[in-house]
């Protein structure tokens, strides 16, 4: 969406951001996709981590490109966005090789949600395949959407929610954490489309403990992604 990483780093540094992970859905083309996100990220290592994105609507090629994402782009984990393939929803059958080869390796699966606001299919998605460390986005869009993405946390131990919103519901990150727990919230603000800032905001402001607001500003993601920091 933005193809200036100078102009990332720009931002992410009034804003007091250290690392973002960055990722590339916008080519039908997932193997370009890929390629884009290998290269912004090879321009300042130290500041962005790359995530692959995978499509079922092209199962010829699924395989081969996720070794190649890990073993060669060395990109730290899988996007999903079922969004662009509707009929493909992630629990259909299309997905499976995709996920059996994630879950083979313990991969980090970071998903939009397919059918919005449904996050407790995630549930038997994190059952049926255990190693794969499931990241929700949005976990925080909506009422329904916080309550249901709670339940599928505290259901299943390999779930993990995602923060960034378009809605900002008074007390969200509260929730989340009461009910997800501290160690399940990661940070995310959706840049470029969302301000960075905005997103930090909610966390700062959370009626929370300051430990808290540091797991989910960072440490859980730099624990789950085995960043060092």
């Amino acid at each position: 969406m933005d193809d200036d990483p100078d102009r990332f780093l720009r931002i992410m540094d009034t804003a007091g951001v250290d690392i973002a992970c960055v990722f590339c859905i916008w080519y039908g083309d997932f193997i370009r996709g890929n390629d884009i996100t290998a290269q912004y990220v090879s321009r300042h290592p130290d500041r962005f981590v790359g995530a692959g994105y995978i499509s079922p609507a092209y199962p010829e090629d699924s395989i081969a490109e996720l070794e190649r994402i890990f073993d060669k782009l060395a990109l730290k984990f899988l996007k999903l966005y079922p969004r662009f393939t509707p009929t493909k929803v992630l629990d259909d059958s299309s997905y499976v090789p995709i996920l059996e080869w994630a879950n083979d390796r313990g991969i980090v699966v970071m998903s939009h949600h397919d059918d919005w606001p449904k996050p407790l299919k995630y549930i038997n998605l994190a059952r049926q395949f255990p190693n794969v460390k499931w990241v929700i986005s949005h976990g925080g869009n909506g009422l329904l959407a916080q309550q249901e993405a709670v339940e599928a946390a505290q259901t299943t131990p390999n779930i993990y929610l995602e923060i960034s919103s378009s809605w900002g519901d008074h007390k969200t990150i509260q929730f989340l954490t009461e009910g997800a727990g501290d160690d399940r919230l990661l940070f995310g603000s959706d840049m470029p489309e969302q301000d960075v800032r905005h997103h930090i905001g909610r966390v700062l402001t959370a009626d929370i403990s300051n430990e808290s607001k540091r797991k989910i500003l960072g440490l859980n993601a730099a624990k789950l992604l085995e960043i060092s920091v």
